[in-house]
């Protein structure tokens, strides 16, 4: 008989793997729980929030430990410090677990982890939390910096930059929607989608649930989108693997949208994988015209063949290139380049949490330098008249904006395209969106937008040469 699973021993084990071996922690989420795919979806569950709890809450867990140790968390062995978060986030965060049991169970992992001479020590600190979280002294809102550092846990850089650009208010509903719950989009598309297109919408989603066996609700802004939930394993659902169901997001969606890529016309999508963007152009295309999906090394291109076979999408090409590296054989031949870029991915830190406790000013510096030598070639590739369309999955001018203005300031012969006539009403009702569309971009702010944090600019080459 196999031996019962310690879900929060298992839980312990996949942060200290993430830790040590600076591994991503949604990958690796993903991967622990396919290899525990026998468990119930309960367990399961418990499991990712144990994790991705944990994770999202880690300087505000650290904060509130060191309000009641005289060992600095700083100074904490890593096996006794990941104990320790593991179960002041059950303490304050989920009220289902009697804080006896998540005391007690942390004191079993601390002797099994061989630390015997520090269960009193482990017992005391979490007794004392448990006790006394009423008067744990949080920040006070009036020091903006700080009380977002901490009730976010945003690293301080970040607070601040934030607050610089955005305002407090804004930064705090910025960092307030990481913490939302965040359900699988997906895309509907082929058969599904047709099956439900002359329903009425109000008896959409009963028949989604009957057509797929799943539980959907209605995306915001994308008419194809869909919020996809307590599916499990999303791999075992038939419409997914018929193709008529795929994962993207809504804001990535949408820039592809206002790209507009039209029936035989000539597609390079440079920074493809997983696919996503190149795959909706196709649709968007009808299957008529010629899309080539590029990305940096092999294991990513596969993704990206991975996902076209699924969807039945063959004469997609995909090709194994480095953006940085021009191309010579693509002077001036796209209709659209779609330059979706490496970036800081704040804007889905939400999905993502160790993405802010990787992030510092530097890398922030060195991708912003890093897109515009992507952008260099990137301009090169398109035909007089053709388009560009660039977006990240970041907030801030530094990967946006400033690169915006450094394009049309460094090649005249391109020009912005206005996207107030390619961006979806709800969008362009937002004072800032409205704002920038006629000038040929959108910021979409996570916490201010119903979708993840994205930048999208399109531009359009005149039909002289650059």
């Amino acid at each position: 008989m196999a031996k019962p699973v310690n879900l929060r021993e298992l839980a312990l084990e996949t942060l200290l793997v993430i830790r040590k071996e600076h591994r991503q922690s949604h990958l690796f989420l993903r991967e622990v729980c396919d290899a525990h795919r026998y468990l119930p979806a309960r367990d399961r569950a418990f499991l990712v929030r144990l994790v991705e709890g944990t994770l999202e809450n880690q300087i505000l867990l650290d904060y509130c430990i060191d309000q009641f140790s005289r060992t600095r968390t700083g100074k904490m062995k890593p096996q006794i410090l990941e104990i320790l978060r593991l179960s002041v986030y059950q303490i304050l965060f989920m009220d289902s677990v009697p804080d006896s049991a998540a005391v007690n169970e942390a004191v079993r992992l601390t002797a099994g982890k061989g630390f015997h001479g520090l269960k009193g020590f482990v017992n005391g600190v979490l007794r004392s939390i448990s006790r006394g979280r009423d008067q744990i002294r949080y920040p006070d809102r009036s020091d903006g910096k700080v009380y977002i550092h901490i009730r976010y846990s945003i690293p301080e850089f970040l607070a601040e930059s934030w607050i610089r650009e955005f305002g407090l208010e804004q930064t705090e509903a910025i960092c307030r929607s990481f913490l939302d719950e965040r359900p699988v989009t997906v895309r509907l598309r082929g058969g599904l989608l047709e099956k439900i297109e002359n329903t009425p919408e109000e008896k959409r989603e009963a028949q989604l649930e009957e057509l797929t066996g799943c539980t959907m609700t209605k995306a915001p802004y994308a008419p194809d989108c869909w919020y996809l939930k307590g599916a499990g394993d999303i791999g075992q659902i038939p419409a997914f693997q018929s193709g008529e169901m795929t994962v993207q997001d809504v804001s990535s969606n949408l820039a592809v949208r206002a790209a507009r890529p039209c029936a035989n016309e000539t597609v390079l999508d440079l920074c493809a994988a997983p696919g996503g963007k190149s795959l909706l152009a196709y649709d968007l295309m009808e299957g008529e015209g010629s899309i080539t999906a590029r990305d940096l090394t092999e294991i990513r291109t596969e993704r990206i063949r991975e996902n076209i076979r699924r969807l039945g999408a063959e004469s997609i090409q995909t090709e194994e290139a480095d953006a940085l590296i021009y191309d010579p054989e693509w002077e001036g031949k796209a209709d659209l380049v779609i330059a979706d870029l490496p970036c800081t991915g704040y804007g889905v830190i939400g999905k993502k949490p160790d993405i802010k406790y990787n992030a510092s000013p530097e890398k922030q510096a060195a991708l912003a330098e890093l897109q515009r030598e992507i952008l260099e070639n990137a301009v090169r590739y398109v035909k007089p008249g053709g388009r560009m369309l660039y977006s990240t999955c970041t907030f801030g001018t530094a990967e946006n904006q400033d690169n915006v203005r450094y394009l049309l300031e460094k090649f005249p012969a391109f020009e912005p395209v206005s996207l107030t006539d390619r961006l979806p009403a709800e969008l362009l009702a937002l004072p800032s969106i409205a704002a920038s569309a006629p000038l040929g971009y959108a910021q979409l702010l996570p916490g201010v937008c119903a979708c993840d944090g994205f930048f999208i600019a399109l531009f359009q080459r005149k039909k002289e040469d650059i």
